[in-house]
């Protein structure tokens, strides 16, 4: 088995502690230090960065922690701890840079039409945290429309997925020809394929209705943009081959 280096080790520790209070403190934790949108009342800037180490449940943290310690550790090795730190970190802020973006454009694009077809900021305020409107209004708006906007405005975003992708595209990257075991089927296939179809499966998963559970696909995609941008701008600079230590 792969030894752990120092921050993964950390990072871990860290995740853990964090699902260890939403199982003993309960959903307030997630009202704490989830990521809600910026123009939600429960909204807090530490929630930019805190998010990154809250899990919704059991599976979501077994599954992210895997890939940090399968993956990250390996990066850590190569770079050292403080390269390491900017990079995980960087990639996780990328990943709710976008998904932020996608909430925005869904809120604010139904806000805009609420107001032109004759309503007021109390009624856009009514649709966000109640999820109501007036009626001659709510006949003109399609119902999916609403339903998308007013979940966007009160969606959470927790884990460590989007930053895991960065660090996905960051190994596929540095060691493309290293061979990883899928799930399903069981077959062996390198990296520099299979970091990819992740990708694009995200990309495709956000722009249809096949998602399966509440996944912040576009999270992954931010993660994993940030991370080939470092990694290209890494490669064509001095930092390609120093230690940040």
């Amino acid at each position: 088995m792969r030894n752990i280096s120092d921050t993964v080790k950390h990072l871990l520790i860290i995740n853990g502690i964090f699902f260890l209070a939403t199982l003993t403190l309960g959903e307030q934790v997630y009202d704490w230090f989830g990521l809600h949108y910026i123009e939600n009342p429960k909204f807090s800037a530490w929630q930019i960065l805190t998010h990154m180490f809250m899990h919704g449940d059991i599976m979501h943290i077994f599954f992210n922690m895997f890939g940090l310690w399968m993956f990250g550790t390996p990066l850590e090795q190569m770079w050292g701890r403080n390269k390491f730190i900017f990079f995980y970190i960087s990639t996780g802020l990328g990943a709710a840079a976008l998904q932020m973006l996608l909430y925005y454009f869904q809120v604010e694009a139904v806000a805009s039409e609420v107001l032109r077809l004759g309503g007021d900021a109390t009624d856009v305020r009514q649709l966000f945290n109640f999820g109501e409107l007036p009626q001659y209004i709510a006949d003109q708006i399609a119902t999916e429309t609403l339903q998308s906007s007013y979940a966007s405005f009160n969606a959470v975003l927790v884990g460590a997925s989007g930053a895991l992708y960065g660090v996905l595209v960051g190994f596929a990257m540095l060691f493309p020809n290293a061979q990883l075991m899928l799930l399903f089927p069981p077959i062996p296939i390198r990296a520099k394929f299979l970091v990819p179809l992740l990708i694009l499966a995200d990309v495709f998963f956000g722009f249809t209705k096949y998602s399966v559970g509440p996944i912040a696909h576009f999270a992954h995609v931010g993660g994993a943009l940030t991370g080939l941008v470092m990694m290209w701008y890494w490669k064509r600079t001095q930092f390609r081959n120093n230690r940040w230590n």
